[in-house]
């Protein structure tokens, strides 16, 4: 059955322009985008949803499921001591499924709600508890990668694993959920080096390779974190360089890297030639005083860049709330750090809110032909004004002081699930 929504079309086919479509049709068939027009004919079934506006869905390229119930709490402390005040004391609970399944169902909820229709998830070590997380994310209808949490060195005894542990549970997990569901597929997750030792991290390069999966983890996200990496490996020239020694740091868009605010040249160089995509997290960056990410400069030097709420050193879920802070930081970084890279517009942003994160999927996040038919209806009207606005005009209020309420619709994969 071919389908046509109408309404006010708006989408970034690049990060230099909107294609905007008002008073248009957004066509597809089954799961697959058309293309979009102003003119249809009979062939097609057509949902009205006239003076409202039609957005790909967001793509949250890097979020901590199991920290759901931990949003805003500890923005007072740096990364290594809020992970072990809030972090690594509320994962320890996965373990209980009674509690795992209430935390999830808020997380689940909160995605949908939110019109995050594609993420990159971290799990906990626990697989039974992530493994519930991905059912009832392919109940639910979203597209995401999830992966069990890797650690078997520097963490509490309270939540760690044995080296074989981790890597015989990491096997385990792979084959009971690879091929499983329509959306929803494993990802290899080591938390980031300090937490991994090189045993475990060797095992883990060499089970992404042989089940051709996908890895995300951290990389330079804290000045004292990168310290600590440095002594832990000498033998490294730099962090990233650990990830690519143990095979840790798959090419063509294999491999997510949260942060990356203290990248140095040789790193970025990595970052562009193993075609890594970079979470940019600007909640997080700020509120556990990590830094001010420099993602003008990593785009202008070929990195592909997504965007990340990373609940819960993010407070905010909202993926649009996310492309407001991220344009706030990158003014400040021009003010006061760097002007040698300009900041980031309005047209960039929403990119990578979408089909720039979007990359990691595949077709995803835009509404070219043949991408995914993901989509949010917004009813915007609460937030209009005695003036007459223009689309974009009309997007960039809704980023900017909008939120759940005004989604009125969530579709994935041309079904609506919201």
């Amino acid at each position: 059955m071919k389908n046509a929504v109408k309404g006010d079309i708006i989408y970034a086919s690049s990060p230099d322009k909107f294609e905007i479509f008002e008073d248009g049709y957004l066509l597809f068939e089954n799961d697959k985008i058309i293309g979009v027009t102003n003119e249809i004919n009979d062939d097609y079934e057509v949902i009205d949803y006239s003076k409202k506006l039609i957005i790909p869905g967001f793509v949250d390229i890097h979020i901590h499921a199991p920290q759901i119930n931990n949003i805003g709490l500890g923005a007072d402390k740096e990364l290594m001591d809020w992970l072990e005040t809030y972090t690594f004391p509320e994962e320890a609970k996965y373990k209980d499924m009674e509690f795992a399944q209430k935390s999830y169902e808020k997380f689940v909820n909160k995605l949908l709600n939110n019109g995050t229709t594609s993420s990159v998830v971290f799990g906990s070590i626990y697989n039974e508890s992530t493994e519930y997380l991905m059912n009832l994310m392919d109940k639910t209808g979203l597209r995401a990668y999830i992966g069990k949490v890797n650690m078997d060195r520097n963490s509490p005894d309270f939540y760690i694993e044995k080296t074989q542990d981790s890597i015989k549970n990491t096997v385990k997990f792979v084959e009971d959920t690879i091929g499983k569901y329509k959306n929803i597929k494993p990802i290899i997750t080591p938390r980031f080096v300090p937490s991994c030792t090189s045993k475990l991290m060797t095992k883990l390069g060499e089970i992404a390779k042989k089940y051709d999966l996908k890895i995300q983890s951290h990389l330079s996200e804290n000045r004292r974190e990168i310290k600590f990496v440095n002594e832990l490996h000498p033998e490294c020239n730099c962090y990233v360089d650990v990830y690519d020694k143990y095979g840790l740091l798959r090419d063509n868009l294999n491999t997510v890297m949260a942060h990356c605010v203290w990248t140095d040249e040789h790193e970025i160089q990595m970052l562009k030639s193993k075609q890594v995509m970079v979470a940019h997290s600007p909640y997080s960056n700020g509120n556990i005083s990590s830094g001010i990410s420099p993602v003008s400069k990593l785009l202008k030097n070929g990195v592909n860049v997504g965007l990340a709420s990373d609940v819960s050193g993010g407070h905010e879920i909202f993926m649009g709330k996310v492309i407001v802070m991220a344009s706030i930081l990158s003014n400040m970084r021009w003010v006061h750090i760097d002007d040698t890279y300009p900041q980031l517009k309005f047209e960039q942003l929403f990119y990578m809110a979408t089909k720039g994160g979007g990359k990691f999927f595949g077709d995803v996040g835009s509404f070219e032909k043949g991408y995914k038919a993901d989509f949010l209806v917004i009813d915007d009207d609460s937030l209009s004004d005695s003036n007459d606005r223009t689309v974009r005009e009309r997007l960039q209020r809704f980023l900017y002081i909008g939120d759940d309420r005004n989604i009125q619709s969530v579709y994935v994969d041309g079904k609506k699930i919201k």
